[in-house]
């Protein structure tokens, strides 16, 4: 018979008290490296995604003037949570005695549609977007011009209706003080054919980048 031979001890491993104090230190530091680079990248995209949700206004005013052969508007409104714009776009069909302008004409709403709207099927109602989700006036400050312009008049051919004499012409994004290394100052001009266009404030007249004066 073969010796019966002792059982092989089996060395345990694991983390001493020491160990996981550097370890802890180490992802404390990490961290705190991490988390002010990661909040700069999250509020980099939320002011980009504000450039985006007003030029998806612009182009869907001048869209629906094309797509329903008919005047349309943008008007845009502060929002109450972040002080940025929200913005509605409306539709309008002129008739005799009664033209589609800034102080008459039977305007569609988000609950009703245009009066005389030729469609027979599903009729037009205004499209509305909210602004809760961009950054709020203390980060960047929306700046509408000229002075108290907050809208923009389409003709049916998706023009720019120049005999709306206080139409918007620029939106411009500013951030404040605090966050001007991080976020550049931007801005969307609104071009006489209707084209939302993004442009570089401060640029020069001759440099094809700038804002239209």
């Amino acid at each position: 018979m073969f010796p019966v031979s002792a059982p092989v001890m089996r060395a345990q491993y694991g983390f001493t008290l020491i160990e996981m104090v550097v370890v802890v230190a180490i992802f404390g530091g990490l961290m705190a490296l991490g988390i002010p680079s990661m909040s700069a990248w999250v509020m980099s995209n939320k002011a980009a995604y504000a450039n985006e949700f007003y030029m998806e206004g612009f182009r869907a005013a001048r869209l629906q003037a094309i797509g329903h052969n008919a005047p349309s508007r943008i008007v845009l409104t502060s929002n109450d949570t972040t002080g940025q714009m929200d913005w509605q776009v409306d539709i309008c069909f002129p008739v005799a005695g009664s033209p589609c302008t800034g102080v008459s004409g039977n305007w569609s709403t988000p609950t009703t549609a245009a009066a005389n709207d030729p469609d027979s099927g599903t009729k037009y109602t205004s499209i509305k977007r909210s602004a809760d989700i961009l950054p709020s006036t203390s980060v960047i400050a929306p700046t509408l011009l000229p002075t108290n312009a907050y809208a923009v008049y389409y003709t049916a051919l998706g023009w720019v209706d120049t005999s709306y004499a206080n139409r918007l012409t620029r939106l411009q994004l500013d951030p404040l003080p605090a966050y001007a290394a991080q976020l550049p100052t931007t801005a969307i001009a609104i071009t006489l054919a209707g084209m939302p266009i993004r442009c570089n404030v401060g640029s020069a007249v001759t440099d094809s980048r700038g804002c239209p004066p």
